[in-house]
C-alpha cells in the first residue's frame, strides 16, 4: 500500500475539506484524466484498487498517473476499549480530496477505452468523478 517513508508528526489532526481544490485540478500529464465531484478521504487501499483496476483493463497499452498520494494517518482505538485515555494509534493513510482535483490521469490509449477504465477506477472509490480530457480547463462549482 502507499504511504509516507517517513513524517514529521505520527499523528494529525482532522482538518476541513471544504472548498474546491486549488492545486492539481487540470490533467498535466496523460491524456485523459478523472476528476473528483466530492471531497472525500480517498484511503490507501482504495488508490490501490482503483489503479489495478484501470491497469489490469488497459493491459499493456497505455500508461496510468497516480495523482494523489495518501500523506495523513488516520488514528483508531482498538475494538471494546473504553473512552479516554488518548488518541488512538495510526490505522491507516488517506488522502484528503477536494471537488476538482485529478486523481488519476491515463495516456497512450482511445478515448474508448480509457473512458472504460476510468469508468472501472471510478467504481473503486466512493466519491462521484467524470473524465476529462487534457486540452479543456474546465473548473468545478458546488
Amino acid at each position: 500500500m502507499l504511504m509516507p517513508k517517513r513524517v514529521k508528526h505520527r499523528k494529525q489532526r482532522r482538518g476541513r475539506r471544504c472548498g474546491l481544490a486549488t492545486r492539481g485540478h487540470y490533467v498535466a500529464f496523460g491524456e485523459f484524466g478523472l476528476q473528483s465531484l466530492d471531497a472525500a478521504w480517498i484511503t490507501d487501499r482504495q488508490i490501490e484498487a482503483a489503479r489495478v483496476a484501470m491497469t489490469r483493463f488497459i493491459k499493456r497499452g497505455g500508461r496510468v498517473w497516480i495523482r494523489i498520494f495518501p500523506d495523513k494517518p488516520v488514528t483508531s482505538k482498538p475494538a471494546e476499549t473504553r473512552m479516554g485515555k488518548g488518541k488512538g494509534a495510526p490505522d491507516h493513510w488517506v488522502a484528503v480530496v477536494k471537488p476538482g482535483r485529478v486523481m488519476f490521469e491515463i495516456g497512450g490509449i482511445p478515448e474508448a477505452t480509457a473512458k472504460k477504465a476510468m469508468l472501472l477506477a471510478s467504481h473503486k472509490l466512493p466519491i462521484k468523478t467524470r473524465m476529462v480530457p487534457r486540452h479543456r480547463h474546465i473548473e468545478v462549482t458546488q
